[in-house]
């Protein structure tokens, strides 16, 4: 057997093609729950990234069949000794040496371009949970790489939920946050609130737990959001915010995003959550979260089931998205290789 290995960039739309194909083919065999995978989404990784993220792609071929695909973005606003991967090989063509191959192309590429550590995520079954392949955990373990955070996706079946309960947690916790109230918007962030939105989005990576994850604070400002925006726009993802401001300051200090992708009107993810540290005791990320969800299912009566990921320690986060009704469904691993 002969292993290729090729760098691309948008312009190839032959090998763009091919590692769509491969991106497909595996999302369906390894997370058959998981949307279909976006071709929109996809494309707009070339032509429409997100700013500060510089993204090296790489296609392998087995005996000319396009097998396997690496994309590593490398950040250039902030974190500059890290990056991020994701390697996927197609489910056909695995145990023959690709992924192997990909992943000592990748750690060339990235000592070339001066960076120290690389992190990227693989999924595992749970005690009681859908089964999942072992294949990702045994993968990234024997290139070296360390278990450096371990997450656990949720899922909200929205037709399960328990709207007499949803109403009386919030009837209990609108009395504590009082001085606050909500705004909701869609799409772009109104230009009033962007300064707030980013201090708040500026401090996931300082309150959210990182275990063992050497990633520093992104520095995030009005010119960041809305190229964030532009690339959101671009993969076709359709946005539900939800703030809480503060009266006294007029400051918005609590966010919350859920979306919807273009490839599945009955799915959505909810994204960032976050309150600002002074402001926290108030049931506002509860609050924000709950009425977020009504926002979200007013505009987009098609979904069903709503995904989210925390961290295993995110104690606080966790007990409000089983308040809401998301249950675990797998295991997620935030694996970091030193290079």
């Amino acid at each position: 057997m002969s292993i290729t290995i090729a760098s691309f960039d948008g312009a190839d739309r032959a090998s763009v093609d091919e590692a769509y194909r491969i991106g497909s083919a595996a999302n369906d065999a390894d997370l058959p729950d998981f949307p279909p995978f976006c071709r929109r989404r996809f494309d707009a990784l070339f032509h429409t990234p997100m700013p500060g993220t510089r993204s090296l792609w790489a296609l392998a071929r087995l005996d000319g069949v396009p097998a396997g695909y690496l994309q590593l973005d490398l950040p250039q606003l902030d974190n500059t000794d890290n990056a991020t991967a994701e390697l996927l090989v197609h489910p056909e063509l695995r145990r023959r040496g690709v992924g192997r191959a990909l992943h000592e192309y990748g750690v060339r590429l990235l000592r070339a371009h001066g960076r120290k550590r690389v992190v990227a995520m693989a999924v595992s079954a749970l005690p009681d949970g859908p089964a999942r392949s072992v294949a990702g955990d045994a993968f990234a373990a024997a290139t070296g790489a360390e278990p450096a955070l371990a997450e656990v996706r949720r899922r909200l079946d929205v037709g399960a939920i328990d709207r007499v309960a949803l109403r009386a947690a919030l009837a209990e916790a609108r009395p504590r946050a009082e001085g606050y109230h909500s705004v909701c918007w869609q799409g772009a962030i109104p230009p009033e609130y962007v300064a707030d939105v980013a201090y708040l989005d500026g401090r996931l990576l300082i309150d959210a737990p990182m275990g063992d994850v050497q990633w520093e604070p992104e520095q995030i400002d009005a010119e960041r959001i809305r190229g964030n925006e532009r690339a959101l726009e671009a993969r076709g993802r359709r946005r539900y915010h939800l703030g809480i401001r503060h009266e006294e300051s007029g400051r918005l200090v609590a966010w919350t995003l859920l979306d919807v992708g273009a490839a599945a009107d009955w799915h959505a993810f909810q994204q960032i959550t976050i309150v600002d540290p002074a402001h926290r005791g108030h049931r506002l990320g509860l609050i924000a979260k709950a009425e977020n969800l009504h926002h979200l299912l007013t505009h987009e009566p098609a979904v069903q089931v709503i995904d989210t990921w925390n961290a295993a320690s995110n104690s606080y986060m966790v007990a409000i998205n089983e308040q809401l009704g998301f249950r675990p469904v797998d295991a997620w691993t935030d694996w970091q290789l030193t290079l």
